[in-house]
């Protein structure tokens, strides 16, 4: 496989790999940080890095528009839930470990 198909197909991934998450709203960031290690404001953080390695200057809400779909502001506001105690204590528990 040549650069420019792998290029393509990391893309492509990547698009559904949002869609997946757009699909899933009611999966909270938090269980996505306690289950996987990382969130959608992570991927917007590696989108932001990402575009600075090549000379693109991309701002971090930019990216999390990107990523959530909208402006991360009215996606919090929508879909976003208080932690429980017991989220809070296993991303606690996980934070302490590593």
């Amino acid at each position: 496989m040549d650069n420019k198909t792998q290029t393509e197909i990391e893309a492509a991934v990547f698009r559904r790999l949002l869609e997946h998450l757009d699909s899933r709203k009611d999966v909270q960031n938090i269980e996505l940080m306690n289950l996987a290690g990382f969130c959608r404001n992570c991927l917007s953080k590696w989108y932001v890095a990402a575009a600075a390695e090549r000379g693109e200057s991309v701002d971090y809400e930019q990216a999390r528009e990107l990523v959530y779909g909208e402006p991360y502001a009215d996606w919090k506001e929508k879909y976003q839930q208080e932690a429980t105690p017991e989220q809070l204590a296993a991303f606690e528990a996980k934070n302490r470990k590593g």
